[in-house]
This record gives C-alpha cells, sequence and structure tokens, in this order.
C-alpha cells in the first residue's frame, strides 16, 4: 500500500509531507474552496493532481469526498451523511462530526439558499456559480419569508456572518459596520446542498416555519449533507441547532 501510494506521489510530484497537509488541512476544515485565498487554491490544485489516493485513504475512515470541478470545491462527508451525486449508504450518522449552529444562523441558511434559487432561476450565477445580494436583501428575505430579522447587536452579526464563512457557504471581504446595509456578499454553490428542495418549496410556498420548525428542517436536511470537522467555531460540518 505505501509502495502505491508513493509511486502515486511521484508521478504527481507531490511529496509525502505535502501528502500530509493536504489530508490534515482536508479533516481540519472539511472543505477547500479554490477561491478563497492562494492556501486554498494551493491545496485544491494538489488534491486535483492526487484525488484518487486522497479519497481512498478518506474512505478507509469512512469519509466520503464531493468534488465539483466546475466551482472547483472540495467537501468531505462523515460516515452516514447523504452526498449530492452519490448513492446513500446505510450506516448510522456520527453525531460527533456535526457542528451546532445557532436558531439564527440556521435561519439565516435557510434564507441564503432562497436567495440563490431566485437568482439560480433568473440566471444571475457568476462564472464561479456564485450569488451577489446584499445584507439588505438578506434582511427584507428574513422578514417577509420567516418573519425573523438579522441579531440586533453588531458583535453577534459579525459573528453570524462570520461562522457562515467558516463553512464556506458565503464570500464577505470586509467586516460589518452599523451601516453595512448596502454591503454585498457571494453566496457560494454549496448552499445548495445544505438546504433541501422540499424545506425550500416550504419556504417559498408562504408556509410559516416555526422556530421548532427550522431547527427540525435544517436539522433533518444536514443529516443527508454535510462534512466533517473541526469544532463548531473553526471547520464547516452538519447544520444543527443548538
Amino acid at each position: 500500500m505505501h509502495h502505491e501510494l508513493d509511486r502515486h506521489l511521484d508521478q504527481a510530484g507531490i511529496t509525502r509531507n505535502e501528502y500530509s497537509e493536504l489530508l490534515i488541512r482536508l479533516l481540519d476544515y472539511g472543505v477547500l474552496c479554490r477561491d478563497e485565498s492562494q492556501t486554498e487554491q494551493l491545496l485544491y490544485d494538489r488534491f486535483v493532481r492526487i484525488a484518487e489516493p486522497v479519497e481512498e485513504y478518506l474512505a478507509l475512515i469512512g469519509v466520503r469526498v464531493q468534488h465539483d470541478s466546475r466551482f472547483n470545491f472540495v467537501r468531505l462527508f462523515p460516515p452516514g451523511a447523504e452526498v449530492p451525486g452519490l448513492a446513500d449508504e446505510e450506516r448510522p450518522f456520527n453525531n460527533g462530526m456535526r457542528v451546532k449552529l445557532s436558531q439564527a444562523e440556521v435561519a439565516t441558511v435557510l434564507i441564503l439558499r432562497s436567495l440563490y434559487d431566485r437568482a439560480l432561476r433568473e440566471g444571475q450565477l457568476d462564472e464561479q456559480g456564485c450569488v451577489f445580494v446584499s445584507i439588505e436583501n438578506i434582511v427584507i428575505a428574513l422578514r417577509n419569508l420567516l418573519k425573523r430579522t438579522l441579531p440586533e447587536k453588531l458583535t453577534e452579526r459579525r459573528h453570524l456572518f462570520g461562522r457562515l464563512k467558516q463553512l464556506r457557504l458565503i464570500q464577505l471581504n470586509q467586516e460589518l459596520t452599523e451601516e453595512s446595509g448596502d454591503l454585498w456578499i457571494r453566496i457560494r454553490p454549496m448552499i445548495i446542498s445544505y438546504v433541501s428542495d422540499e424545506v425550500l418549496s416550504a419556504i417559498l410556498s408562504g408556509s410559516e416555519l416555526l422556530p421548532d420548525e427550522i431547527d427540525d428542517e435544517a436539522g433533518s436536511d444536514s443529516e443527508r449533507t454535510d462534512t466533517h470537522p473541526n469544532s463548531a467555531a473553526d471547520g464547516p460540518g452538519v447544520l444543527e441547532q443548538e
């Protein structure tokens, strides 16, 4: 096995240390987006060159990989999670690999999914499959669809959007301020696999989801979609209400 691994690495011009660095990063963050940073660009390109041995190693510990070559991202899914485009596995879901989100974060993820779907239908995606929306758009959609608002305190808003950025659901290059209504963010295409079409349809049809229902819908849907990760603060993971 080691000889086969060395053969793959030699052919790709990758060292054992570089292979280990890639695995550690994937297991720590659970996701790589090529356009996120220079570091992730380097690691994503490395993954493309040695995808087979990386996936073989992760398969040994029951972790599956979703590689979207069109939008240049890689996501890890824990044992038992439903992976878009892959057959289901008859294994229990590992709750220890789930990342817990607050009620406000779950509601915002649902709204981001609805805004992404609308832009998708209107053909407003950019070349990376992302959608630009303003903070004001999010506030209005929260109020109209879920009868909710963003957290009032600036520190809580910053934490909320910081978590969504860590999940690689959005790109946000500026810090939120009290006057950030006109600030624009990019919603990544990964948002699609975080919220099911059934939940999205319920929102768009005007069915008001109560707080407990938001938790249940996001929680059940998350079991079909998500990744590993390190901790609630450090990496992307399955949506679960705290």
